[in-house]
Order: C-alpha cells, then sequence, then structure tokens
C-alpha cells in the first residue's frame, strides 16, 4: 500500500485524490493550511443576507472540454450561465469583451461584421511594425480611443506596472469580437453549480479512503512520512525561495451588504484610472434562479503579493520564468514530491484546465504506475 500526501485540498489536490482513490494500492491523505476546502472556489451563505458568495472572487465554470464537463455533472446539478461583464469607461458604459455592439455604441456607428473588421484595421497604428509590448500590441490591434477607454486603465491597476513593460503576447488574450456575442467566455458548456462549488468538491472528495485535515501546514518532516507527495503550494515557497520569490498579483474585496439590486449585473470593470478599484461584483447575479432582499457586494482591488497575501496571478517575467526553470530542474531530483496545480506549475489555470490536467495526471499514474507522472497542463 502507498501512501500519499497531497498538500492543499483545492481543485487540483480533491480530483487527484478522488481518482487515485479508485487505486485499491494506493493510500491517500490530504491536508490544507487553511480552514475550509475548495482552495479560491469556496463558496459560502453570507450570514445576514442569505446570498451565495464567491469569497475568492467570482468563478463561471466554463470548458470546451467534454469530459471537464460531464465529470463535474456528475457531482453537481450545474445550472447553466453566461456571463456577460459590463465596463464603466471614460466615454460611458459599454459590454465587455469588445463586440460589434460595443464598436456601433461607442463610435455611433451601424457597422456590419465585415465593415467594422475595416473600421477598426483603420483604428491601428500603421508606424507600429512588430509590437514590442502590450501598449504597442493595443496600438496596432485598435488605436487609441479604445486603447485608452477600455485596456490601459484597467491594466495599470491589474498589473501595477506601465503596460509597456508587459509582454506583447499579453494583449492576444483579450478577445475582440465582430459580431454581436457578449458572453464573456467564448467556451461551449458555462454553468454555476446550483448549490455553491464547495457542495461540489465535497461530492468529489466524499470517499472513504480520504482523509483530510484543515488548518495543518505542511513541513519538510513529512517528506519521510510518506511514498509521495504532491504539492499544490508555491514551488519557490517549497524550497524556501533558494533562488528568489516568484512574482504574483493578489486581489482583496470590499463588503458591502445592502437592500436592493446595486449592480444589475454580476461583474462590472472599471477600466478609468479616477477609479483605484479594478471592478464590482454582485453575488446574487450568480444565482439568478434565487431570490433575496438584501444584496452583497464586492469591490475588488489588485495589488502586489507581499507577506501573507494570497498568490491569485503569476507574472510570468523573464526574470521569473529563468527562476522557474532553476526550481523544475530541482524538483526533478525529488523523486518523491510532484508539484501540481496553479501554484505548483506557476501558470494561471482557469478551472476547467486544473480539474483537467488533475484527470489527465491521474490516468497517466493509473497506466504507468508511477507516481512520479509529468504532464502539461490542458489549454483551454
Amino acid at each position: 500500500m502507498k501512501k500519499v500526501l497531497i498538500v492543499g485540498i483545492g481543485p487540483f489536490g480533491i480530483v487527484l485524490a478522488r481518482e487515485l482513490s479508485r487505486i485499491k494500492e494506493i493510500k491517500i491523505e490530504m491536508i490544507d493550511q487553511r480552514d475550509h476546502i475548495a482552495g479560491n472556489c469556496f463558496t459560502q451563505r453570507d450570514s445576514e443576507t442569505n446570498v451565495m458568495l464567491h469569497v475568492y472572487g467570482p468563478h463561471i465554470f466554463n470548458t470546451n472540454h467534454s469530459d471537464v464537463w460531464e465529470y463535474v455533472k456528475s457531482y453537481s446539478e450545474m445550472v447553466p450561465f453566461c456571463n456577460r461583464v459590463k465596463a464603466v469607461t471614460p466615454k460611458g458604459v459599454f459590454s465587455l469583451p469588445v463586440n460589434l455592439l460595443t464598436l456601433n455604441q461607442f463610435f455611433g456607428k451601424n457597422l456590419n461584421p465585415a465593415q467594422a473588421i475595416k473600421f477598426v484595421k483603420k483604428l491601428g497604428c500603421k508606424e507600429i511594425k512588430t509590437p514590442k509590448n502590450f501598449e504597442e500590441a493595443a496600438l496596432k490591434a485598435v488605436g487609441l480611443d479604445l486603447y485608452k477607454n477600455f485596456f490601459q486603465g484597467y491594466t495599470i491597476k491589474q498589473w501595477g506596472v506601465d503596460p509597456k513593460r508587459l509582454p506583447s503576447d499579453v494583449f492576444k488574450r483579450l478577445p475582440l469580437r465582430f459580431n454581436y456575442d457578449d458572453s464573456y467566455y467564448n467556451t461551449k458548456f458555462q454553468g454555476i453549480p446550483r448549490h455553491g462549488y464547495t457542495a461540489l468538491y465535497e461530492n468529489i472528495l466524499n470517499s472513504a479512503k480520504i482523509r483530510t485535515q484543515l488548518k495543518v501546514s505542511y513541513h519538510q518532516e513529512m517528506i519521510r512520512k510518506y511514498d509521495h507527495i504532491f504539492y499544490s503550494g508555491s514551488i519557490d515557497k517549497f524550497y524556501n525561495y533558494r533562488f528568489g520569490n516568484l512574482s504574483y498579483r493578489t486581489v482583496y474585496f470590499k463588503k458591502q451588504n445592502i437592500f436592493g439590486d446595486v449592480l444589475g449585473n454580476a461583474v462590472i470593470n472599471y477600466t478609468d484610472l479616477k477609479y483605484p478599484y479594478t471592478r464590482k461584483h454582485e453575488h446574487k447575479h450568480f444565482a439568478p434562479w434565487e431570490n433575496h432582499a438584501k444584496t452583497t457586494v464586492f469591490t475588488e482591488f489588485s495589488k502586489k503579493t507581499e507577506g501573507a497575501d494570497e498568490p491569485y496571478y503569476p507574472v510570468r517575467s523573464k526574470e521569473d520564468i529563468f527562476k522557474l526553470e532553476q526550481y523544475n530542474a530541482l524538483a526533478l531530483k525529488s523523486p518523491n514530491i510532484s508539484f501540481v496545480g496553479r501554484l505548483g506549475f506557476y501558470r494561471y489555470l482557469d478551472m476547467d484546465q486544473i480539474i483537467g490536467t488533475a484527470l489527465d495526471l491521474a490516468y497517466k499514474i493509473y497506466k504507468t504506475k508511477s507516481l512520479k507522472s509529468v504532464v502539461i497542463p490542458r489549454n483551454k
């Protein structure tokens, strides 16, 4: 019987544990330093409003992977949900991502898709041949007016740096649509668990072969007690920052409970620098099948991760990637430990990518009979 420890009772660890529990030769223990499971996907009812809160920020499950969609549906009823984000810009309120409706309203036009493509192409800065950074990529693609209203201020607040210091490929991740599709995600399957994400992960975790402990932190002596450890914390922290800290951005929230409907939408982005926050989310709109007299609104702020801050978004600068390569080389020499999840891979991954990669890893372990199996994180 192989003893396995999974550090972190978040989505990756939970799915991996459940799938490994099907292998009779493996005994699984899990620990988490927090007082709850589900990681940053943790949801709970607000004690005053009874609204289901996405405690660490909004999570709308969306994927193009049919196996992942069927997997979560087998553990929870997934209610269809389309995330339609609005942006408060210096020139007014518009739909995000930038789409045909946004363009027509913003410029006071009545363009069809073909006309809009030609129109935006003319807006782009012709002097920029090969963009060297985020700002140049945006100016080349959409021109100054759209850049200043939709991208510049939000990027500065979100990443805490001048857009000239961000790689040009960051802009490529932001969709620009020439139709009236205002769904934030361009994915086939979208939904939210009817009873929240915590209930979903509790159901996945429900196995007699899995032992969990909360409010327990990992310490190096544990490595002697287990045949293998799957560590979903920060890889730089595990090695006591031997090659330096990997950079992250974090977010924090200010909460408000009041009567009525405040935003009229689940998520509103604030692109203007005059607002110190990046967005607001009104959580009752993530569950439109429920009725609540009072509402809960989170105002979200972004900052550099420091001290005890929860790391959210890997920055992945050139310096970070160089450090990561050193940590990964060190990890290859550690046969009894694997680094997994968003922090272990040091890569931002959506929930469906996390679950899909955990399924892939469990399957590879089953096929190869090796706990030190390596997988590449799934693409979106």
